[in-house]
């Protein structure tokens, strides 16, 4: 039973890694709609009183907006690679076009799950008008007492902890809040589509590949990903047996371990942290005499088979 469900889980992972990006923008929405569906039932309480329900409300959609994007930016390979980048050889292989086009794709990725509890929080409107109710005009209201035409009051709707004589108008008030939280929502939808489908064309205008070599290149990367992974951890398991047997003299292996060990027997004892520098970093499609070369791992085993150590030594540092 416990190889069987480990045989459904890497088939679901595998599955989900090999499809396109939206798939896993669509996860990260979905999680972000269940724990903002979670916080307003569960945690969400307006405290009722002046200048602390504007600061709360705006903390209540602003803050974990924030905190999802940058778990976002931290999440992201690319962002690491970046940093790599600017560690080992000091951003100097960087144009204009690279930094934009790198900083778009982390940016845009973290921006999903920020955007999509921004966007529920104005749709539900529970944090907007526990922000805003301070700030509604009574005299905007027909017949509102003038004995209770101040900010405490108002402040105070969110709650109905209002008096008697004023509660009936608890309904008009937050409906005409509601009206403009929903409002700005649906316009923050509207501008963050158009924003994305400009930048959808601005990218395939600007790109040299086809729409083929594009999905090519992502489905590259995704398997280049995966393999060089399980490799790592293989020749890791590996080293540590060898570093393990020297020190008492035997190893305790599985027979799956033990069938592995037999298999690699041909693997480097150990690679150079140049080696390592070579093909850790940021990168964006280049092409070596029309041969096209999807990633750093792609460009030194081409210039690896050609025998060519020059360019391993000065075109391994650029960029694109």
């Amino acid at each position: 039973m416990a190889a069987l469900l480990a045989e459904h889980f890497k088939f679901v992972s595998l599955f989900f890694k090999s499809k396109d990006v939206v798939i896993f923008n669509g996860l990260i929405a979905l999680g972000t709609v269940a724990s903002q569906t979670a916080y307003n039932i569960f945690a969400f309480e307006c405290p009722c009183s002046p200048e602390r329900n504007y600061l709360y409300g705006l903390a209540a959609i602003g803050v974990p907006a924030l905190a999802f994007f940058i778990i976002g930016v931290m999440l992201n390979r690319n962002t690491w690679d970046l940093v790599s980048e600017c560690r080992l050889r000091r951003c100097q292989k960087f144009s204009g076009a690279a930094a934009f086009a790198l900083l778009g794709s982390i940016v845009g990725r973290a921006l999903v799950a920020p955007v999509t509890w921004s966007v529920l929080s104005l749709l539900r409107g529970e944090a907007y008008v526990c922000a805003i109710s301070e700030f509604v005009d009574p005299q905007s209201m027909e017949n509102f007492p003038v004995t209770y035409q101040n900010q405490k009051i108002m402040a105070r709707f969110p709650c109905k902890d209002v008096p008697a004589e004023v509660l009936p108008f608890y309904a008009e008030i937050h409906r005409r809040l509601k009206y403009e939280s929903q409002l700005l929502g649906w316009l923050l939808v509207g501008v963050i589509s158009i924003g994305v489908f400009l930048m959808l064309c601005l990218k395939h205008c600007c790109s040299s590949l086809g729409y083929q070599q594009e999905a090519y290149w992502a489905s590259y990367r995704s398997n280049e990903q995966t393999l060089f992974q399980r490799t790592a951890d293989a020749h890791s398991k590996i080293q540590a047996a060898e570093s393990v047997k020297s020190f008492f003299g035997f190893v305790a292996l599985e027979s799956e371990e033990k069938d592995l060990l037999a298999k690699c027997q041909g693997a480097k004892s150990d690679i150079p942290s140049m080696e390592w520098g070579r093909i850790t970093g940021a990168y964006l499609y280049r092409e070596n005499k029309g041969a096209p070369l999807y990633s750093r791992l792609n460009k030194w085993s081409s210039y690896k088979k050609e025998g060519n150590n020059k360019a391993i030594a000065e075109e391994m540092d650029m960029l694109c």
